[in-house]
């Protein structure tokens, strides 16, 4: 009797591994960094500014004088969201925690009980093989090196990081960071203090420990510098009109924050094994290889190296990527998502 082939399951869902919480910002100075009772809170400030008009214009506007002088004279209204450093705080201090879960073999919601038996078969084989080494590395060097900081790192004096892993409510390590000392473009060998926080997230994705972490990160900037929270998402099309707020920064409980998600793609921001990889660096793990700032996607269907096609060659068809493909797919379930093929 003929083998049934297996198929991609139509409902399929991975819960992601690497749960950071929203990061909040603080205002103090550098020499502050051991007493963060003198830390405060960092609110939003509302800003209403005269523009002048600098967008590009119509041809027929910019080569008629006239018009063009008609057209600056025009104001420019904006109400915005900033926030910044008082003028007596030099240091922005950003905290986060991060969790890190194990038992990626097992799908959240899988509905074909032979694909989830061959995902977590081939899902067992690579952790045999490769015990998360790789990409725990990563993971760590991303906290380390203050990827997450995004804009906020830009043209700082300094950086620390300062990691520690939780157990009971108590520290029971912890490894400080020297974040300007690493390249963003590339990875490294962990050693030392780096090498023993990638063991612990190490042992979280394996699932063998309890993996919870607390990350603060000290950027010194200079006395009332602007600071980045993360900008909201506004659906109203409308707020653009002239006496409505056109920026709208994102707060918790009335501090300035940055979103779980923007946390989240600066983590696992590990993908150097797409086509091009060593001319632009790192990216974040998407299943398609997708930069939205630059408007690509780095991993094209038509390649075959996008995760659906190494995922199904994998599973269906038995046809193992290569080692770093492996890795890039694995990232990409540690991510989580719905994978499943749709009818």
């Amino acid at each position: 009797m003929a083998k049934t082939p297996i198929k991609t399951a139509s409902v399929l869902a991975f819960e992601r591994k690497l749960a950071n919480s929203d990061a909040q910002l603080f205002a103090g100075n550098w020499q502050e960094r051991d007493n963060l009772v003198a830390w405060r809170p960092i609110s939003l400030q509302e800003k209403a500014v005269r523009g002048t008009i600098s967008n590009r214009l119509k041809k027929a506007t910019a080569d008629d004088p006239a018009k063009l002088d008609n057209e600056i004279q025009k104001p420019n209204l904006q109400k915005v969201d900033v926030a910044t450093l008082p003028f007596d705080a030099d240091t922005l201090r950003v905290g986060f925690t991060l969790r890190i879960l194990g038992n990626l073999a097992q799908p959240s919601a899988c509905n074909d009980q032979a694909y989830q038996a061959v995902l977590g078969a081939k899902i067992g084989e690579y952790v045999r093989e490769h015990q998360f080494h790789e990409l725990a590395a990563r993971y760590a060097e991303n906290l380390a090196n203050g990827r997450f900081l995004w804009r906020n790192r830009v043209g700082a004096e300094e950086v620390e990081v300062r990691v520690s892993q939780l157990e009971q409510g108590a520290v029971k390590q912890r490894w400080v960071f020297d974040a300007l000392s690493f390249n963003l473009r590339t990875f490294t060998k962990p050693e030392g203090a780096l090498a023993e926080l990638a063991e612990v997230i190490r042992q979280g994705l394996l699932g063998h420990d309890f993996a919870l972490l607390s990350v603060e990160a000290f950027v010194r900037l200079g006395a009332g510098q602007e600071v980045f929270p993360s900008q909201e998402l506004v659906l109203d099309q409308s707020s653009g009109k002239e006496g409505k707020k056109s920026k709208h920064l994102y707060q918790v409980a009335g501090i300035a924050a940055m979103h779980s998600q923007k946390i989240g793609n600066a983590l696992r921001t590990i993908d150097t094994w797409y086509p091009g990889a060593e001319e632009l660096g790192p990216i974040a793990v998407e299943p398609y290889g997708s930069v939205t700032s630059r408007g690509t996607a780095y991993r094209q269907p038509k390649e075959k190296l996008d995760f659906y096609n190494l995922l199904d060659g994998w599973m269906l068809k038995d046809k193992q990527p290569e080692t770093e493909q492996q890795h890039y797919v694995m990232a990409t379930l540690v991510r989580g998502g719905v994978f499943g093929e749709a009818d």
